[in-house]
């Protein structure tokens, strides 16, 4: 599993820190040893086919007793439909093992969901649906029918009585039959409801027996995937292990999500540490098509570990390794902010890379805090909309809840027009146009965002090339955006995914390649005073 660099490592320094693997730049020997790997992935063509399709590899940079520094390989979950691989690390479990516990319990549900379908396939009750559905169709023309007769016949009441001229008789009459047609019309409702609670009692047979065996696969399931994680026992680099199971439960208390240990990092590090190989630096990168559905992922990126899954794992293996913060943790110099445009109602600023709109969890303090605490020293001040962390640009302040109101009304009727430049990886194929693809929020991978086309809410983009570029020796392209609406990463998604401009924004670590920074800056910002009612256009050039 150790493999050697082909590749002549003279001059290459190691890193001094192992890299944090939820934000990183690839080192130069993950690059090397990822190219190494995709000649591997050519020698089979299962699995050169099945990578081409798509699929989440990893490296990891060691340093054997010996001193000698080489790396290991390894995919996220299964490759050409098995967990072990030549040339790559094992799992964490082989759950895979055919006489196992796990192969032998998955047969028991496996045979479960057979008799369940060969219910729902027998022409019993496939009948017996039908016949039911049918009595339910009649039942209900019938009623319809009766009813609407029964409802001529009261607007006919109805027209006589307003005639006059009635005798008693006659309308004792018209009252009998009123009574009679209300009397029939339930003992009708009665009769077709007791013939359809006879179909239903035909086809409870069935379901009754597929719901017992639906209870029983649920809960054979349940114990699975719970025995199953107390078999994921992972190390650290101070030599302690701990069960999968164990970790969410004192990190989160909930039991971990499906999939959890099977992804390629810590795949990496266990058997780095079960083998003595120190750990120097890792990478996780995509390689072939981008999923048609949810994620954005291309050829070639490096992406950060999963939220989900792999955070909390990754915590626990880490510990006892030096490893680098995080950059989205630290924050940027929040003296770097400037101040754009003021009056005695609101203020805009421009917020560099790396500094929070509003407070969060992580990276320091935000341009909100900074003006309250040691700017203005006044707590009635509120940011009106927000950048991500890693977008710079402009950002509106309001300094009263009054004005505050006035211009968050702007944004939500979408008077205000926003204008972003951005500098994209390669040349977009149309040099302008409208990007409109609704984005729904990626929950196993939080703040990612997924194109859904099912569930995503409206997110719409207007676009134009500027001119095209030569950036840190690439052909790359300067671009600017007018959202049109103000989703969560919406140019981000819109320029990386290939049902948008297939040209991920330079330095963007969550869709594309990570960098120094995000090369997306918001440069103008127009809307209405929300005292004067005065038009306003504030602009800021980007500084790249």
């Amino acid at each position: 599993m150790f493999h050697k660099f082909k590749y002549d490592l003279r001059g290459v320094e190691l890193p001094e820190r192992f890299n944090n693997p939820f934000h990183y730049l690839p080192h130069q020997l993950c690059v090397v040893a990822e190219r190494e790997l995709r000649i591997c992935l050519t020698k089979d063509p299962y699995v050169f086919a099945e990578s081409f399709m798509g699929k989440m590899y990893g490296v990891l940079v060691v340093q054997a007793p010996s001193g000698e520094i080489g790396y290991l390989m390894a995919f996220s979950g299964l490759l050409t439909g098995k967990n072990t691989y030549e040339g790559f690390v094992p799992p964490v479990y082989d759950m895979q093992q055919p006489d196992g516990y796990f192969k032998q319990e998955e047969a028991c549900i496996s045979a479960i969901n057979a008799k369940i379908s060969k219910i729902e396939e027998s022409d019993d009750y496939i009948s017996a649906v039908k016949a039911l559905e049918t009595e339910r169709e009649k039942a209900k023309n019938a009623v319809a029918e009766m009813s609407a007769l029964f409802k001529a016949n009261k607007e006919e009441r109805k027209r006589r009585r307003e005639a006059g001229f009635l005798s008693q008789e006659d309308e004792a009459q018209m009252v009998r039959q009123s009574q009679f047609e209300k009397a029939e019309l339930k003992r009708t409702r009665a009769a077709w409801d007791a013939k359809i609670a006879e179909k239903e009692s035909a086809v409870a047979l069935f379901t009754e027996l597929i719901e017992t065996l639906g209870a029983e696969r649920a809960e054979r399931s349940a114990a699975l995937q719970k025995w199953l994680f107390g078999q994921f026992k992972v190390l650290n680099a101070k030599g302690e292990s701990k069960s999968l199971l164990e970790i969410f439960d004192e990190k989160l208390s909930v039991l971990p999500p499906a999939g959890a240990g099977e992804c390629a990092a810590p795949k990496l590090l266990q058997y780095a540490y079960a083998n003595s190989l120190k750990p120097l630096a890792m990478g996780e990168f995509w390689v072939g098509r981008c999923p048609e559905r949810g994620e954005v992922r291309r050829d070639g990126c490096y992406y950060g570990a999963c939220k989900s899954k792999c955070e909390p794992i990754l915590q626990y293996m880490l510990q006892g390794l030096d490893v680098e913060d995080s950059a989205l943790e630290k924050g940027g110099d929040i003296s770097n902010v400037e101040i754009v445009y003021e009056d005695e109602h609101l203020l805009v600023v421009n917020k560099p890379a790396g500094i929070l709109s509003v407070p969060g969890i992580v990276g320091g303090m935000s341009v909100e805090q900074w003006i309250r605490e040691e700017y203005l020293h006044r707590n009635d001040i509120f940011v009106v909309h927000r950048l991500d962390m890693s977008t710079s640009g402009l950002l509106i302040v309001a300094k009263s809840v009054e004005v505050y109101k006035s211009l968050q009304n702007q944004f939500l009727k979408r008077t205000v027009v926003k204008e972003y430049t951005a500098i994209l990886e390669g040349v977009p194929v149309n040099s302008e146009g409208t990007i409109d693809l609704p984005l729904a929020s990626d929950y196993e991978n939080r703040p990612c965002q997924i194109v859904d086309h099912k569930n995503g809410k409206l997110a719409v983009t207007n676009y134009n090339m500027l001119e095209i570029i030569q950036y840190k020796g690439k052909q790359c392209s300067l671009v600017r955006f007018n959202p049109v609406t103000g989703r969560t990463h919406q140019l981000r998604v819109h320029a990386a995914s290939p049902q948008g401009l297939d040209c991920p924004i330079v330095g963007d670590a969550l869709y594309g390649t990570n960098g120094d920074r995000l090369m997306l800056h918001a440069s103008s910002l127009t809307f209405d005073h929300p005292v004067s009612g005065k038009r306003l256009v504030i602009e800021c050039k980007a500084c790249f």
